[in-house]
C-alpha cells in the first residue's frame, strides 16, 4: 500500500492528470483541433500491440514508448492526408482513426500475442481506483504509479509551455502571422502534436481511451468561456481538471447511493464532473454565458423601449404644439408598445418615472424637462442618419429611411452625433421636412 489514504491516492492521480491534459488541451481548444486528442487516445491500440510483439513484454516502458509513437504517427497522418488530399480536418481524422483503430484490431488477433490479457474495461475507462494498491518507490518514497506518471509528464508540458509560451500564443491564433515575424508554424504544430500523443498515452492507464478526451477538452472549453486572456485560460483549465477530479471521485462514492446502484466507474464520473463545470460556465459566463446574454438581451431591449417611449412622446408633443404642454396625446403609441411587448413596457414606465423623465399616468403621460432633452437627442440622432442616408444614397425612395435609422438611433453616440453633424452640414430639418432638434439647447 502506499503511504497516502485510498481516496487521496484516486483523487491526486485523476487530478495530475487532468492538469498534464490541460496543457495540450487548452491549445488544441484554441486551434479548433479539439477532435485531434480523441482521434490519438482511439489509435495506441496498434501501438501497444507493436511493442508487445517487438519486445514480447507487458513492461509500461515499451508499452508506453509504443503507444506515444503511434500517437505521433496518428498526428502527422492526419496532417498529411489533409495536405495531400485536399480533404478537411475533420475528414483525415476520420481516415486515419479508422483505419489505425482497424489495425490495432488485427493485430490483437495474431497468435503472438492473442493470449494477451487486455481488459477492455480499463481500455475504455482507465484504472484509476487500482492507484491506491499500485505503488512506485521514488527517493525512498512511496506514491502511487499513476501520480507520478501524470506528474512527470504534467512537468514537462508545463516546461514545454513555458519555452515556447511566446511561439505558442501567436501560432494558437493565427499561423500565417506567426511565419511573418519568423515563429515556425509548422514546428510548433507538430510539438503540440507530440505532447497531446505523450500525454494521451500518459492519461490512458488512469482514464482509458474514451474518456481521455474529457479531461483534454472538457476544461479548457469551460476555461474559455471564463476568460479571453491565453495565460489566465492554462490556469482556469488546470484549476477546472482537478477540481473534476476531485469532484467525480465524490460523486462515485456518493451518487450510486442516492440512485440505489452498486458502484460505478470513477474517471467517468470525473468526466461527469468535468461536464458539470462546463454546464455552469456556459450558464454563468460574466461574457459569454447564456444567462449573462440573457441578462445583456435584456437591458438592452429595456433601454430601447424607454427610448422607444420617450421617442413617441417627443414626436406626439412635438405635432401638438408647446401650447399643450406637458400633457402628450402618445397613449396609443406607447399602449401598442405595451401590448406587444408588455413586460418590457411596464418597467420601461416604471424606470422612466423613477427616473424623473416622464410623470402622469399613461392617458396623460408628460415629458419632463430632462425627459425632453433626452428625447431630443434620440430624436436628433434619428432624423441626422435619415439626412445621411438621403445624401449618401440619392436615389433611395424617403419611406426607406426610417427603418435603418429608428435602429441606429440607439446605437449613437454623443461623438457618434456629433461626427453625423458635421458630414451633413449641420442641416435644420430632415429628408421629410421635419425639424431637427438643435446640438445644445435639445429643442428645434
Amino acid at each position: 500500500m502506499t503511504w497516502l489514504p485510498a481516496d487521496t491516492s484516486i483523487v491526486l492521480s485523476g487530478a495530475l492528470c487532468a492538469l498534464a491534459c490541460s496543457v495540450p488541451g487548452t491549445l488544441l481548444v484554441l486551434r479548433k483541433m479539439s477532435m485531434m486528442g480523441d482521434a490519438i487516445s482511439h489509435t495506441v491500440l496498434p501501438g501497444l500491440a507493436a511493442a508487445f510483439l517487438v519486445t514480447q513484454t507487458r513492461a509500461p516502458l515499451p508499452m508506453f514508448l509504443g503507444a506515444a509513437a503511434i500517437g505521433l504517427v496518428t498526428a502527422l497522418l492526419v496532417q498529411w492526408v489533409r495536405d495531400l488530399s485536399r480533404t478537411d480536418g475533420g475528414t483525415a481524422m476520420g481516415i486515419v482513426f479508422t483505419a489505425l483503430f482497424a489495425l490495432g484490431l488485427v493485430l490483437l488477433r495474431l497468435p503472438a500475442i492473442e493470449h494477451v490479457d487486455l481488459d477492455p474495461s480499463c481500455v475504455l475507462y482507465g484504472a484509476v481506483e487500482t492507484a491506491a494498491i499500485d505503488p512506485t518507490t521514488v527517493f525512498g518514497v512511496e506514491m502511487p504509479r499513476a501520480a507520478l506518471i501524470n506528474g512527470i509528464m504534467f512537468a514537462v508540458n508545463l516546461a514545454v509551455l513555458l519555452l515556447c509560451f511566446k511561439e505558442f500564443r501567436i501560432s494558437a491564433f493565427d499561423p500565417a502571422l506567426a511565419t511573418t515575424v519568423g515563429i515556425n508554424a509548422t514546428l510548433m504544430h507538430y510539438i503540440l502534436m507530440t505532447m497531446t500523443a505523450v500525454t494521451t498515452v500518459a492519461a490512458f492507464e488512469t482514464v482509458g481511451s474514451i474518456l481521455v478526451i474529457a479531461m483534454l477538452i472538457v476544461p479548457p472549453a469551460a476555461a474559455y468561456l471564463l476568460t479571453d486572456r491565453f495565460g489566465v485560460m492554462f490556469i482556469l483549465a488546470g484549476v477546472i481538471g482537478a477540481a473534476s477530479a476531485a469532484g467525480g471521485h465524490i460523486a462515485a462514492i456518493v451518487v450510486p447511493e442516492w440512485l440505489g446502484v452498486g458502484d460505478t466507474v470513477t474517471s467517468g464520473m470525473m468526466a461527469v464532473a468535468a461536464g458539470a463545470f462546463f454546464t455552469l460556465a456556459w450558464l454563468g459566463s460574466p461574457r459569454h454565458g447564456v444567462i449573462s446574454r440573457l441578462i445583456l438581451r435584456w437591458r438592452l431591449s429595456l433601454r430601447v423601449m424607454r427610448e422607444d417611449i420617450l421617442g413617441i412622446a417627443y414626436r406626439a408633443q412635438e405635432q401638438e404644439g408647446p401650447a399643450t404642454l406637458p400633457p402628450v396625446a402618445a397613449t396609443d403609441a406607447i399602449a401598442r408598445l405595451r401590448r406587444l411587448r408588455p413586460i418590457i413596457a411596464r418597467f420601461a414606465l416604471t424606470l422612466l418615472r423613477r427616473r424623473g423623465l416622464v410623470r402622469g399616468p399613461l392617458e396623460q403621460l408628460a415629458l419632463t424637462d430632462r425627459g425632453r432633452a433626452e428625447a431630443a437627442r434620440l430624436v436628433r440622432s434619428h432624423r441626422l442618419w435619415e439626412t445621411y442616408f438621403s445624401h449618401q444614397f440619392p436615389t433611395l425612395p424617403a419611406d426607406h429611411l426610417h427603418a435603418p435609422a429608428e435602429v441606429l438611433e440607439h446605437l449613437t453616440d454623443d461623438a457618434m452625433r456629433d461626427r453625423l453633424g458635421e458630414r451633413t452640414s449641420e442641416p435644420s430639418v430632415d429628408p421629410h421636412g421635419r425639424a431637427i432638434p438643435g446640438a445644445s439647447s435639445g429643442e428645434s
